[in-house]
Protein backbone atom coordinates (compact mmCIF):
# COMPACT_ATOMS: atom_id res chain seq x y z
CA UNK A 1 0.00 0.00 0.00
CA UNK A 2 1.41 3.46 -0.90
CA UNK A 3 2.47 5.62 2.09
CA UNK A 4 -0.30 8.16 1.41
CA UNK A 5 -2.94 5.40 1.44
CA UNK A 6 -1.47 3.92 4.63
CA UNK A 7 -1.57 7.33 6.34
CA UNK A 8 -5.16 7.94 5.20
CA UNK A 9 -6.29 4.52 6.43
CA UNK A 10 -4.54 5.03 9.77
CA UNK A 11 -6.10 8.47 10.23
CA UNK A 12 -9.57 7.10 9.42
CA UNK A 13 -9.17 4.24 11.91
CA UNK A 14 -8.01 6.60 14.68
CA UNK A 15 -10.88 9.01 13.98
CA UNK A 16 -13.40 6.13 14.11
CA UNK A 17 -11.97 4.83 17.39
CA UNK A 18 -12.23 8.24 19.04
CA UNK A 19 -15.75 8.70 17.67
CA UNK A 20 -16.70 5.42 19.39
CA UNK A 21 -15.16 6.68 22.63
CA UNK A 22 -17.12 9.92 22.28
CA UNK A 23 -20.34 7.90 21.91
CA UNK A 24 -19.44 6.02 25.09
CA UNK A 25 -18.97 9.24 27.07
CA UNK A 26 -22.42 10.40 25.92
CA UNK A 27 -23.89 7.47 27.86
CA UNK A 28 -21.53 7.51 30.84
CA UNK A 29 -21.11 11.32 31.12
CA UNK A 30 -17.46 10.62 31.83
CA UNK A 31 -14.75 11.66 29.36
CA UNK A 32 -11.77 10.63 31.49
CA UNK A 33 -10.88 7.56 29.39
CA UNK A 34 -9.94 9.75 26.41
CA UNK A 35 -6.57 10.53 28.03
CA UNK A 36 -5.64 6.85 28.31
CA UNK A 37 -6.91 6.22 24.77
CA UNK A 38 -4.70 9.04 23.47
CA UNK A 39 -1.60 7.58 25.14
CA UNK A 40 -2.43 4.09 23.84
CA UNK A 41 -3.05 5.36 20.30
CA UNK A 42 0.35 7.10 20.16
CA UNK A 43 2.05 4.00 21.54
CA UNK A 44 0.40 1.74 18.96
CA UNK A 45 1.21 4.11 16.11
CA UNK A 46 4.82 4.51 17.24
CA UNK A 47 5.53 0.82 17.82
CA UNK A 48 3.83 -0.10 14.54
CA UNK A 49 6.07 2.40 12.74
CA UNK A 50 9.12 0.90 14.46
CA UNK A 51 8.10 -2.62 13.42
CA UNK A 52 7.44 -1.72 9.79
CA UNK A 53 9.99 1.02 9.15
CA UNK A 54 12.90 0.75 6.73
CA UNK A 55 15.46 2.51 8.92
CA UNK A 56 18.39 0.94 10.73
CA UNK A 57 17.77 -1.57 13.50
CA UNK A 58 19.23 0.85 16.08
CA UNK A 59 16.89 3.69 15.08
CA UNK A 60 13.85 1.42 14.94
CA UNK A 61 14.66 0.02 18.38
CA UNK A 62 14.98 3.58 19.68
CA UNK A 63 11.56 4.45 18.25
CA UNK A 64 10.07 1.28 19.75
CA UNK A 65 11.58 1.92 23.20
CA UNK A 66 10.48 5.56 23.33
CA UNK A 67 6.96 5.03 21.99
CA UNK A 68 6.30 1.84 23.93
CA UNK A 69 7.90 2.99 27.18
CA UNK A 70 6.18 6.38 27.26
CA UNK A 71 2.78 4.98 26.26
CA UNK A 72 2.86 2.02 28.65
CA UNK A 73 3.75 4.12 31.71
CA UNK A 74 1.20 6.86 31.07
CA UNK A 75 -1.62 4.55 29.93
CA UNK A 76 -1.15 2.24 32.93
CA UNK A 77 -1.17 5.19 35.34
CA UNK A 78 -4.26 6.75 33.78
CA UNK A 79 -6.19 3.49 33.58
CA UNK A 80 -5.34 2.55 37.16
CA UNK A 81 -5.90 5.90 38.86
CA UNK A 82 -8.25 7.85 36.58
CA UNK A 83 -10.41 5.29 34.77
CA UNK A 84 -10.67 2.01 36.71
CA UNK A 85 -9.91 3.42 40.15
CA UNK A 86 -12.08 6.56 40.03
CA UNK A 87 -15.85 6.70 39.60
CA UNK A 88 -16.13 10.46 39.08
CA UNK A 89 -15.14 12.22 35.88
CA UNK A 90 -11.76 13.96 35.93
CA UNK A 91 -12.04 17.54 37.21
CA UNK A 92 -10.82 19.05 33.92
CA UNK A 93 -13.66 17.42 32.02
CA UNK A 94 -16.24 18.29 34.66
CA UNK A 95 -15.12 21.91 34.31
CA UNK A 96 -15.35 21.70 30.51
CA UNK A 97 -18.79 20.07 30.66
CA UNK A 98 -20.04 22.81 32.96
CA UNK A 99 -18.40 25.53 30.86
CA UNK A 100 -19.94 24.24 27.62
CA UNK A 101 -23.38 23.58 29.08
CA UNK A 102 -25.93 22.42 26.44
CA UNK A 103 -23.20 22.44 23.76
CA UNK A 104 -21.12 19.88 25.67
CA UNK A 105 -21.91 16.82 23.54
CA UNK A 106 -21.19 18.60 20.28
CA UNK A 107 -18.00 20.22 21.61
CA UNK A 108 -16.77 16.96 23.12
CA UNK A 109 -17.15 15.32 19.70
CA UNK A 110 -14.75 17.82 18.17
CA UNK A 111 -12.52 17.60 21.24
CA UNK A 112 -12.26 13.83 20.73
CA UNK A 113 -11.49 14.26 17.04
CA UNK A 114 -8.85 16.81 18.02
CA UNK A 115 -7.32 14.13 20.25
CA UNK A 116 -7.25 11.78 17.26
CA UNK A 117 -5.38 14.39 15.19
CA UNK A 118 -3.03 15.03 18.11
CA UNK A 119 -2.25 11.30 18.35
CA UNK A 120 -1.12 11.33 14.71
CA UNK A 121 0.97 14.46 15.27
CA UNK A 122 2.65 13.10 18.40
CA UNK A 123 3.45 9.80 16.66
CA UNK A 124 5.47 11.63 13.98
CA UNK A 125 8.84 11.53 15.82
CA UNK A 126 8.65 7.74 15.97
CA UNK A 127 7.77 7.48 12.28
CA UNK A 128 10.76 9.66 11.38
CA UNK A 129 13.06 7.59 13.59
CA UNK A 130 11.76 4.33 12.10
CA UNK A 131 12.86 5.52 8.68
CA UNK A 132 16.25 6.92 9.75
CA UNK A 133 19.07 4.81 8.30
CA UNK A 134 22.00 5.95 10.45
CA UNK A 135 23.42 2.90 12.23
CA UNK A 136 24.58 4.59 15.46
CA UNK A 137 23.11 7.02 17.95
CA UNK A 138 24.15 10.66 17.60
CA UNK A 139 25.19 12.61 20.70
CA UNK A 140 21.98 14.66 20.53
CA UNK A 141 19.96 11.43 20.52
CA UNK A 142 21.75 10.14 23.62
CA UNK A 143 21.10 13.49 25.33
CA UNK A 144 17.43 13.35 24.33
CA UNK A 145 17.09 9.78 25.54
CA UNK A 146 18.61 10.73 28.90
CA UNK A 147 16.36 13.78 29.24
CA UNK A 148 13.23 11.75 28.42
CA UNK A 149 14.18 9.06 30.94
CA UNK A 150 14.81 11.61 33.72
CA UNK A 151 11.56 13.43 32.91
CA UNK A 152 9.57 10.20 33.02
CA UNK A 153 11.12 9.35 36.39
CA UNK A 154 10.16 12.83 37.64
CA UNK A 155 6.60 12.47 36.36
CA UNK A 156 6.22 9.06 37.98
CA UNK A 157 7.49 10.46 41.28
CA UNK A 158 5.08 13.42 41.09
CA UNK A 159 2.22 10.99 40.43
CA UNK A 160 3.21 8.92 43.49
CA UNK A 161 3.39 12.03 45.66
CA UNK A 162 -0.08 13.12 44.59
CA UNK A 163 -1.49 9.61 45.13
CA UNK A 164 -0.01 9.52 48.67
CA UNK A 165 -1.57 12.92 49.41
CA UNK A 166 -5.00 11.82 48.21
CA UNK A 167 -4.79 8.62 50.25
CA UNK A 168 -4.06 10.52 53.48
CA UNK A 169 -7.34 11.19 55.38
CA UNK A 170 -5.70 14.11 57.22
CA UNK A 171 -5.15 15.91 53.88
CA UNK A 172 -8.72 15.60 52.61
CA UNK A 173 -9.84 18.85 51.01
CA UNK A 174 -6.32 20.30 51.13
CA UNK A 175 -3.92 21.02 48.27
CA UNK A 176 -0.95 18.71 47.77
CA UNK A 177 2.35 20.36 48.69
CA UNK A 178 4.47 17.20 48.86
CA UNK A 179 7.77 16.92 47.01
CA UNK A 180 7.62 18.43 43.54
CA UNK A 181 4.18 19.88 44.28
CA UNK A 182 5.80 22.36 46.67
CA UNK A 183 7.69 23.90 43.74
CA UNK A 184 5.17 23.64 40.91
CA UNK A 185 1.38 23.52 40.86
CA UNK A 186 1.57 21.10 37.92
CA UNK A 187 4.83 19.13 38.03
CA UNK A 188 3.21 16.22 36.18
CA UNK A 189 2.48 18.49 33.20
CA UNK A 190 5.95 20.04 33.41
CA UNK A 191 7.66 16.63 33.31
CA UNK A 192 5.37 15.47 30.50
CA UNK A 193 6.43 18.50 28.45
CA UNK A 194 10.09 17.83 29.33
CA UNK A 195 9.68 14.24 28.14
CA UNK A 196 8.60 15.50 24.73
CA UNK A 197 11.57 17.85 24.65
CA UNK A 198 13.72 14.75 25.08
CA UNK A 199 11.82 12.86 22.39
CA UNK A 200 12.24 15.86 20.10
CA UNK A 201 16.00 15.77 20.61
CA UNK A 202 16.16 12.06 19.78
CA UNK A 203 14.17 12.65 16.59
CA UNK A 204 16.19 15.71 15.54
CA UNK A 205 18.67 13.93 13.22
CA UNK A 206 15.80 12.12 11.48
CA UNK A 207 13.08 14.79 11.48
CA UNK A 208 14.98 18.08 11.37
CA UNK A 209 12.81 21.08 12.28
CA UNK A 210 9.73 18.82 12.54
CA UNK A 211 11.19 17.54 15.81
CA UNK A 212 10.38 20.91 17.40
CA UNK A 213 6.66 20.57 16.68
CA UNK A 214 5.70 18.18 19.48
CA UNK A 215 7.45 20.04 22.36
CA UNK A 216 5.86 23.32 21.22
CA UNK A 217 2.37 21.83 20.80
CA UNK A 218 2.62 19.96 24.12
CA UNK A 219 3.60 23.17 25.94
CA UNK A 220 0.68 25.10 24.44
CA UNK A 221 -1.80 22.31 25.20
CA UNK A 222 -0.86 21.65 28.83
CA UNK A 223 -0.08 25.24 29.79
CA UNK A 224 -2.81 27.17 28.01
CA UNK A 225 -5.51 24.86 26.60
CA UNK A 226 -6.64 21.58 28.16
CA UNK A 227 -4.21 21.17 31.05
CA UNK A 228 -3.46 23.92 33.56
CA UNK A 229 -6.46 26.27 32.98
CA UNK A 230 -9.26 23.75 33.56
CA UNK A 231 -7.38 21.87 36.28
CA UNK A 232 -6.99 25.14 38.17
CA UNK A 233 -10.61 26.12 37.61
CA UNK A 234 -11.82 22.88 39.18
CA UNK A 235 -9.24 22.99 41.99
CA UNK A 236 -10.22 26.54 42.97
CA UNK A 237 -13.87 25.46 43.15
CA UNK A 238 -13.21 22.37 45.26
CA UNK A 239 -10.48 23.71 47.59
CA UNK A 240 -11.32 27.40 47.76
CA UNK A 241 -9.05 29.61 49.85
CA UNK A 242 -6.43 26.89 50.35
CA UNK A 243 -5.90 26.58 46.60
CA UNK A 244 -5.92 30.33 46.02
CA UNK A 245 -3.16 30.67 48.62
CA UNK A 246 -1.30 27.84 46.86
CA UNK A 247 -1.58 29.77 43.57
CA UNK A 248 -0.07 32.85 45.20
CA UNK A 249 2.83 30.90 46.68
CA UNK A 250 3.72 28.34 44.00
CA UNK A 251 4.94 28.52 40.41
CA UNK A 252 2.27 27.51 37.91
CA UNK A 253 4.42 25.29 35.70
CA UNK A 254 8.23 25.39 35.87
CA UNK A 255 9.36 24.29 39.36
CA UNK A 256 10.71 27.20 41.40
CA UNK A 257 11.18 28.21 45.02
CA UNK A 258 7.85 29.02 46.73
CA UNK A 259 6.91 32.63 47.36
CA UNK A 260 5.64 33.79 50.72
CA UNK A 261 1.89 34.33 50.40
CA UNK A 262 -0.31 36.61 52.49
CA UNK A 263 -1.30 35.41 55.94
CA UNK A 264 -4.64 33.55 55.90
CA UNK A 265 -7.55 35.55 57.23
CA UNK A 266 -8.86 34.69 60.67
Amino acid sequence: MPPQATLAATAAAIAAAFAALWWRQRRTRNATSVDAAWAIAIGLLGTAAAAGGDGSVVQRLLAFALAGGWSARLAFHLLRHRVLGEVREDGRYRALREHWGPRADRNFFWFYQGQAVAALVFALPFWFLAGHRHDGLAAVQLAGLGLAALAQAGEAQADRQLAAHRADPAERGRTCRRGFWRYSRHPNYFFEWLTWCGIGLTALPAAGAWALLQPVVMFVLVRYVSGVPFTELQAAKSRGEDYRRYQQETSAFVPWWPRRGPEPSA
